[in-house]
Protein backbone atom coordinates (compact mmCIF):
# COMPACT_ATOMS: atom_id res chain seq x y z
CA UNK A 1 0.00 0.00 0.00
CA UNK A 2 1.51 3.58 -0.66
CA UNK A 3 1.92 6.46 0.96
CA UNK A 4 -1.85 8.94 1.45
CA UNK A 5 -0.95 12.46 1.59
CA UNK A 6 -4.42 13.21 2.36
CA UNK A 7 -4.43 10.79 5.00
CA UNK A 8 -1.70 12.99 6.58
CA UNK A 9 -1.22 16.29 8.72
CA UNK A 10 1.43 19.08 8.56
CA UNK A 11 2.37 21.57 11.37
CA UNK A 12 3.83 24.67 9.53
CA UNK A 13 5.84 27.10 12.23
CA UNK A 14 6.71 30.54 11.32
CA UNK A 15 9.65 30.92 13.78
CA UNK A 16 11.88 28.53 15.76
CA UNK A 17 10.47 29.28 18.81
CA UNK A 18 7.14 28.37 17.59
CA UNK A 19 8.72 25.23 16.17
CA UNK A 20 9.92 23.89 19.51
CA UNK A 21 6.68 25.04 21.05
CA UNK A 22 4.86 22.31 18.47
CA UNK A 23 7.78 20.02 19.29
CA UNK A 24 6.76 20.09 22.68
CA UNK A 25 2.79 20.08 22.69
CA UNK A 26 3.53 17.20 19.77
CA UNK A 27 6.27 15.23 20.20
CA UNK A 28 4.59 12.78 17.90
CA UNK A 29 4.95 14.83 14.62
CA UNK A 30 7.86 14.07 12.86
CA UNK A 31 10.01 16.70 12.06
CA UNK A 32 10.42 17.42 8.07
CA UNK A 33 12.52 19.42 6.41
CA UNK A 34 14.15 18.03 2.84
CA UNK A 35 11.96 14.72 3.40
CA UNK A 36 14.65 12.71 1.21
CA UNK A 37 14.92 10.57 3.59
CA UNK A 38 11.55 10.20 4.70
CA UNK A 39 9.66 10.53 1.10
CA UNK A 40 11.24 6.90 -0.57
CA UNK A 41 9.34 4.84 2.63
CA UNK A 42 6.64 7.06 2.60
CA UNK A 43 6.21 6.78 -1.19
CA UNK A 44 6.43 2.57 -0.21
CA UNK A 45 3.86 3.08 2.45
CA UNK A 46 6.41 1.85 5.10
CA UNK A 47 6.44 5.01 7.05
CA UNK A 48 3.67 4.77 10.04
CA UNK A 49 4.08 8.63 10.72
CA UNK A 50 0.75 10.28 9.94
CA UNK A 51 1.62 13.69 11.28
CA UNK A 52 4.72 16.05 10.27
CA UNK A 53 6.70 19.40 11.47
CA UNK A 54 7.41 20.98 8.57
CA UNK A 55 10.83 22.75 9.48
CA UNK A 56 12.00 23.97 5.81
CA UNK A 57 10.83 27.38 6.12
CA UNK A 58 12.74 28.24 9.42
CA UNK A 59 15.57 31.02 8.46
CA UNK A 60 17.36 30.12 12.31
CA UNK A 61 17.68 26.45 11.42
CA UNK A 62 20.33 28.02 8.04
CA UNK A 63 23.34 29.83 7.15
CA UNK A 64 26.97 29.09 7.49
CA UNK A 65 29.01 31.10 10.34
CA UNK A 66 33.00 31.25 10.60
CA UNK A 67 34.66 32.60 13.39
CA UNK A 68 38.46 32.41 13.91
CA UNK A 69 38.18 29.53 15.58
CA UNK A 70 35.02 27.54 14.56
CA UNK A 71 32.35 27.12 11.73
CA UNK A 72 29.09 26.62 12.29
CA UNK A 73 26.46 25.74 10.46
CA UNK A 74 22.46 25.60 10.34
CA UNK A 75 21.04 22.02 10.72
CA UNK A 76 18.90 22.96 6.53
CA UNK A 77 21.97 23.70 5.62
CA UNK A 78 21.86 21.95 2.54
CA UNK A 79 24.69 19.12 0.89
CA UNK A 80 24.53 21.76 -1.94
CA UNK A 81 25.73 24.52 0.05
CA UNK A 82 28.25 22.41 1.59
CA UNK A 83 29.75 22.00 -1.61
CA UNK A 84 30.20 25.25 -2.63
CA UNK A 85 31.76 26.94 0.39
CA UNK A 86 34.98 28.38 0.00
CA UNK A 87 36.67 27.90 3.26
CA UNK A 88 34.97 24.27 3.84
CA UNK A 89 36.36 23.34 0.32
CA UNK A 90 39.55 24.44 1.43
CA UNK A 91 39.52 23.30 5.35
CA UNK A 92 36.85 20.74 6.11
CA UNK A 93 37.30 18.76 2.30
CA UNK A 94 36.12 15.32 3.87
CA UNK A 95 32.61 16.83 4.17
CA UNK A 96 32.64 18.80 1.18
CA UNK A 97 33.27 15.18 -0.51
CA UNK A 98 30.67 13.22 1.25
CA UNK A 99 28.40 16.41 0.77
CA UNK A 100 28.92 15.62 -3.54
CA UNK A 101 28.27 12.12 -3.64
CA UNK A 102 24.84 12.55 -1.47
CA UNK A 103 22.54 10.82 -4.16
CA UNK A 104 22.08 13.54 -7.12
CA UNK A 105 22.01 17.30 -7.49
CA UNK A 106 18.45 16.97 -6.96
CA UNK A 107 18.92 15.14 -3.55
CA UNK A 108 21.39 17.63 -3.03
CA UNK A 109 19.63 20.62 -3.05
CA UNK A 110 16.74 19.81 -1.03
CA UNK A 111 18.59 16.99 1.92
CA UNK A 112 19.99 18.73 4.80
CA UNK A 113 22.93 18.39 7.42
CA UNK A 114 20.27 18.19 10.37
CA UNK A 115 18.11 15.65 8.40
CA UNK A 116 21.36 13.42 7.58
CA UNK A 117 22.28 13.51 11.49
CA UNK A 118 18.30 12.84 12.81
CA UNK A 119 17.69 10.09 9.85
CA UNK A 120 20.13 8.15 11.96
CA UNK A 121 20.88 5.77 9.25
CA UNK A 122 24.36 3.58 9.39
CA UNK A 123 25.00 4.69 5.52
CA UNK A 124 24.33 8.30 5.51
CA UNK A 125 27.43 10.09 3.58
CA UNK A 126 27.90 13.02 6.02
CA UNK A 127 28.26 11.52 9.46
CA UNK A 128 31.58 9.90 8.88
CA UNK A 129 33.04 12.98 8.00
CA UNK A 130 31.34 14.74 11.00
CA UNK A 131 32.83 12.78 13.39
CA UNK A 132 36.05 12.74 11.87
CA UNK A 133 35.94 16.28 12.27
CA UNK A 134 34.97 15.84 15.85
CA UNK A 135 31.32 17.85 14.94
CA UNK A 136 29.40 19.38 18.02
CA UNK A 137 25.51 19.40 17.88
CA UNK A 138 23.17 21.70 19.51
CA UNK A 139 20.04 20.60 20.43
CA UNK A 140 17.04 23.20 21.16
CA UNK A 141 14.02 22.92 23.13
CA UNK A 142 11.44 25.12 25.03
CA UNK A 143 13.90 24.27 28.03
CA UNK A 144 16.68 25.72 26.25
CA UNK A 145 19.88 24.24 24.26
CA UNK A 146 22.71 21.77 25.35
CA UNK A 147 25.35 21.07 23.10
CA UNK A 148 26.46 17.33 22.76
CA UNK A 149 29.68 15.67 20.67
CA UNK A 150 28.06 13.78 17.92
CA UNK A 151 30.66 11.32 18.82
CA UNK A 152 28.05 10.02 21.60
CA UNK A 153 25.18 11.14 19.54
CA UNK A 154 23.84 8.41 18.30
CA UNK A 155 22.86 5.07 20.76
CA UNK A 156 22.02 2.70 18.85
CA UNK A 157 19.95 2.02 15.23
CA UNK A 158 17.71 4.74 14.23
CA UNK A 159 18.10 5.59 17.96
CA UNK A 160 19.85 9.07 19.92
CA UNK A 161 20.22 11.08 22.74
CA UNK A 162 17.43 13.69 21.16
CA UNK A 163 14.67 14.02 23.62
CA UNK A 164 11.24 13.99 21.99
CA UNK A 165 10.72 17.96 22.53
CA UNK A 166 13.87 18.72 20.75
CA UNK A 167 15.37 19.68 17.75
CA UNK A 168 18.74 19.53 16.03
CA UNK A 169 19.48 22.81 15.34
CA UNK A 170 23.21 23.77 14.97
CA UNK A 171 26.40 21.93 14.01
CA UNK A 172 29.69 23.33 14.97
CA UNK A 173 32.63 22.31 13.54
CA UNK A 174 36.69 23.56 15.26
CA UNK A 175 38.80 24.73 12.52
CA UNK A 176 41.78 22.16 11.97
CA UNK A 177 45.15 23.21 12.39
CA UNK A 178 47.53 23.27 9.50
CA UNK A 179 49.31 20.75 8.62
CA UNK A 180 46.56 17.64 9.05
CA UNK A 181 45.72 15.81 6.43
CA UNK A 182 41.87 14.30 5.26
CA UNK A 183 40.89 11.27 4.12
CA UNK A 184 37.35 9.98 2.88
CA UNK A 185 36.27 7.34 0.42
CA UNK A 186 33.66 6.13 -0.08
CA UNK A 187 32.66 2.24 -1.51
CA UNK A 188 29.08 1.92 -3.25
CA UNK A 189 27.56 -0.47 -6.47
CA UNK A 190 28.24 2.60 -8.62
CA UNK A 191 30.25 5.66 -8.79
CA UNK A 192 27.09 8.15 -8.00
CA UNK A 193 23.51 7.99 -6.47
CA UNK A 194 24.27 4.81 -4.55
CA UNK A 195 24.03 3.88 -0.86
CA UNK A 196 27.10 3.33 0.57
CA UNK A 197 28.45 -0.71 1.02
CA UNK A 198 31.30 1.14 3.10
CA UNK A 199 32.74 4.24 4.11
CA UNK A 200 35.87 5.79 5.76
CA UNK A 201 36.66 9.14 7.13
CA UNK A 202 39.90 10.40 8.78
CA UNK A 203 41.57 13.68 9.87
CA UNK A 204 44.99 14.03 11.80
CA UNK A 205 48.16 15.15 11.91
CA UNK A 206 51.50 14.52 12.30
CA UNK A 207 54.07 16.21 14.29
CA UNK A 208 57.97 15.24 14.96
CA UNK A 209 57.48 12.40 12.23
CA UNK A 210 54.36 10.78 14.87
CA UNK A 211 50.76 10.30 14.52
CA UNK A 212 49.80 12.91 17.08
CA UNK A 213 45.70 13.34 16.02
CA UNK A 214 43.61 10.99 14.61
CA UNK A 215 39.78 10.92 14.41
CA UNK A 216 38.95 7.69 12.15
CA UNK A 217 34.87 7.17 11.53
CA UNK A 218 32.93 5.21 9.28
CA UNK A 219 29.58 4.01 8.06
CA UNK A 220 27.79 1.03 7.17
CA UNK A 221 29.61 -0.94 9.31
CA UNK A 222 27.44 -0.68 12.60
CA UNK A 223 24.11 -0.29 13.78
CA UNK A 224 25.28 3.76 13.37
CA UNK A 225 27.67 5.70 12.30
CA UNK A 226 31.07 4.92 14.62
CA UNK A 227 34.61 6.27 15.66
CA UNK A 228 37.14 3.19 15.58
CA UNK A 229 38.25 4.26 18.54
CA UNK A 230 40.49 1.20 19.17
CA UNK A 231 42.08 1.43 15.81
CA UNK A 232 42.76 5.28 16.77
CA UNK A 233 44.52 4.12 20.03
CA UNK A 234 46.71 1.57 18.06
CA UNK A 235 48.05 4.08 15.83
CA UNK A 236 48.40 7.32 17.83
CA UNK A 237 51.99 8.25 18.45
CA UNK A 238 53.48 5.52 15.91
CA UNK A 239 56.47 6.52 13.61
CA UNK A 240 54.53 7.01 10.12
CA UNK A 241 57.77 5.21 8.96
CA UNK A 242 56.34 2.25 11.35
CA UNK A 243 52.87 2.06 11.31
CA UNK A 244 51.75 -1.30 13.12
CA UNK A 245 49.66 -1.89 9.85
CA UNK A 246 48.86 -5.19 10.96
CA UNK A 247 47.43 -4.22 14.84
CA UNK A 248 45.30 -1.34 13.04
CA UNK A 249 44.00 -3.65 10.54
CA UNK A 250 43.09 -6.21 13.58
CA UNK A 251 41.72 -3.59 15.83
CA UNK A 252 39.44 -2.27 13.11
CA UNK A 253 38.06 -5.84 12.63
CA UNK A 254 36.88 -4.93 16.56
CA UNK A 255 35.60 -1.97 15.94
CA UNK A 256 33.28 -2.73 13.47
CA UNK A 257 30.06 -5.55 13.36
CA UNK A 258 28.58 -5.21 10.19
CA UNK A 259 25.96 -7.50 8.65
CA UNK A 260 24.78 -9.23 5.82
CA UNK A 261 22.08 -7.33 3.91
CA UNK A 262 20.31 -6.76 0.55
CA UNK A 263 23.36 -4.04 -0.39
CA UNK A 264 26.21 -6.26 0.42
CA UNK A 265 27.84 -9.20 2.70
CA UNK A 266 29.27 -8.82 6.14
CA UNK A 267 32.68 -10.52 4.95
CA UNK A 268 32.63 -7.90 1.77
CA UNK A 269 32.38 -5.06 4.48
CA UNK A 270 35.16 -6.10 6.93
CA UNK A 271 37.60 -6.71 4.21
CA UNK A 272 36.80 -3.26 2.32
CA UNK A 273 36.95 -1.14 5.37
CA UNK A 274 40.26 -2.92 6.12
CA UNK A 275 41.98 -2.22 2.90
CA UNK A 276 40.49 1.71 3.11
CA UNK A 277 42.42 1.85 6.36
CA UNK A 278 45.55 0.56 5.03
CA UNK A 279 44.98 3.02 1.75
CA UNK A 280 44.81 5.63 4.36
CA UNK A 281 47.65 4.39 6.33
CA UNK A 282 49.91 3.72 3.21
CA UNK A 283 49.72 7.72 2.20
CA UNK A 284 51.37 8.38 5.72
CA UNK A 285 54.20 6.87 4.91
CA UNK A 286 55.90 3.97 3.58
CA UNK A 287 54.36 0.35 4.22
Amino acid sequence: MRGQPSLCDVLTPRSLDEALSLRAACPEARPLAGGTDLMVPFAAGRLPDRLFLNLWGLEELRGITVSEDEVTLGALTLFREVAAHPLLQREFPNLVRSAKVTGALAIQSRGSLGGNIANGSPAADTPPSLLAYGADLELSSLRGARWVPYAGFHTGYKCSLLASDELITRIRLSRPREGGFHYFRKVGTRQAQAIAKVSLAAWGRVAGGRLQELRLALGSVAPMPIRATGTEGILLGQPVTELPFEAAHQALQADISPIDDLRSSARFRRRVAGNLLLEMLRGLGPA
